[in-house]
């Protein structure tokens, strides 16, 4: 877990790392974050998988949104506004790259070994630019390990933690305790362990809260 300071507050994030709309929100988040770079918040990712019945090897993705969804058409529709905010955003989406769609659960647990090593922000930046930028896997355990090495981590490490059974069960604890909180969409930020805000918020807002928490704060 992440400590704060009298001086600063929690900002917990409950995302998936191929949810669309969690790397919006981050992207929305990161824009009001450079505008207050004095910021006071203490950002810690937390797991929650969109897909936890997804089989280990993941799926291949049109079969997945086409089920999903309903047919090609309802996928097509679903997908129309995530296309629009992005680009609104001028954020990178290479939709027609992204051909699997991964179990998170490894990529969970690559988010959690970066988080004791200070490097979570940084990983996770690194998972959703591999999976909407560059379609990369990011169920497989070698473009992981990149990812790790990509970030600083000794990927070699990463590697052996991912063939073994390491967190695991903590990981999947962890969803299942955000789940039992009432969290059923990502992604979810909870501020100050307290005030939840869903969905990929705008940027405006986020400097509004960042402006009223130092307030708070300096009083």
């Amino acid at each position: 877990m992440t400590e704060t300071t009298p001086e600063t507050v929690k900002l917990d994030i409950m995302a998936d790392p191929i949810c669309p709309w969690c790397y919006i929100g981050k992207a929305e988040l990161d824009r009001a974050l450079a505008a207050v770079p004095d910021h006071p918040l203490v950002i810690e990712f937390h797991p929650f998988q969109l897909n936890p019945e997804m089989p280990e090897g993941g799926m291949d993705r049109r079969t997945y949104l086409e089920t999903k969804f309903g047919g090609k058409e309802a996928a097509v529709r679903a997908y129309a506004p995530v296309a629009e905010r992005a680009a609104a955003l001028g954020l990178p989406l290479n939709l027609d790259r992204m051909t699997r769609t991964p179990n998170t659960l490894d990529a969970h647990r690559l988010i959690h070994w970066a988080g004791i090593e200070g490097c979570q922000y940084e990983i996770v930046d690194a998972l959703f630019h591999a999976y909407f930028v560059e379609g990369r896997d990011i169920g497989d355990h070698e473009v992981l390990s990149d990812i790790a090495d990509s970030a600083g981590m000794d990927a070699a490490l990463v590697r052996k933690l991912l063939a073994s059974d390491a967190d695991r069960e903590a990981i999947r604890a962890r969803d299942g305790h955000s789940r039992e909180m009432g969290i059923n969409s990502v992604p979810t930020f909870i501020v100050a362990g307290q005030h939840a805000v869903p969905g990929a918020q705008p940027a405006e807002l986020w400097q509004k809260v960042i402006e009223e928490i130092g307030e708070q704060l300096n009083r």
